[in-house]
């Protein structure tokens, strides 16, 4: 699903976001990534979602180096992922299930399967009594539930989630790693960011530390992290 050959990545300013990452994810897992700020955690979902390209190496995903996509296939590759962001990125001036909807919009889908769709993801995140209203009239554990059922809706094999939690106190928190955790159980593979070390102890799923910019090693049950 996700694979890092000998990937490097250095900002403009001089920065080593990344060092030489060897990594691969398969279909269907569900992995975590921890580390402190500035460990290069976001740099490396970035380079999944193609917003910015390795300075070095190869990253392939869905068997494809996402360095060799022309511009017009980057949007296509894109439909096949979800990405939850920490920060929302929700539509203010739209309800709920406009904000779900959007990512059907621009696959194309129309009408009756939008509706069917849409309602479908906001029952999976817990929301269905609430697709009528604002984003500003839910809490911030709401707000992520939304963005969870937005990356969501169109079925995705492939999830990244950066920090979906870091806003959340923890029971919220909780609550928003327990549906990733559920999405993998029909074969989506997730790849989660996240410096909670709580999640990490209690989910026991396979962590990769990253530490300026290396890969540090994994656990497949996380203790000793």
């Amino acid at each position: 699903m996700i694979q890092f050959h000998h990937v490097f990545m250095t900002y403009q300013n001089e920065y080593r976001a990344l060092r030489d990452i060897e990594l691969e994810v398969s279909r269907g897992e569900f992995v975590m990534v921890t580390g402190p700020s500035g460990a290069g955690k976001s740099t490396l979902v970035r380079l999944i979602t193609r917003e910015i390209l390795a300075t070095r190496g190869q990253v392939i995903v869905f068997d494809q180096n996402i360095a060799k996509l022309k511009p017009s296939q980057v949007p296509f590759f894109r439909r096949r992922l979800g990405v939850v962001f920490q920060d929302f990125r929700l539509l203010f001036d739209r309800t709920v299930a406009e904000n779900v909807a959007l990512t059907l919009h621009v696959m194309g889908c129309k009408g009756r399967t939008i509706t069917r769709e849409v309602a479908a993801a906001l029952d999976k995140v817990g929301l269905a009594k609430k697709k009528n209203m604002k984003p500003w009239h839910l809490s911030g554990g709401e707000m992520q539930r939304v963005v969870l059922a937005r990356a969501i809706v169109h079925d995705p094999p492939l999830i990244l989630a950066d920090e979906p939690t870091g806003n959340l106190d923890f029971a919220t928190g909780w609550e928003v790693m327990q549906i990733l955790k559920q999405v993998t159980e029909t074969g989506t593979t997730v790849l989660c960011t996240t410096h909670n070390l709580n999640f990490i102890q209690r989910l026991k799923k396979r962590t990769l530390l990253l530490d300026k910019g290396l890969l540090l090693g994994e656990r497949h049950k996380a203790h000793g992290l």
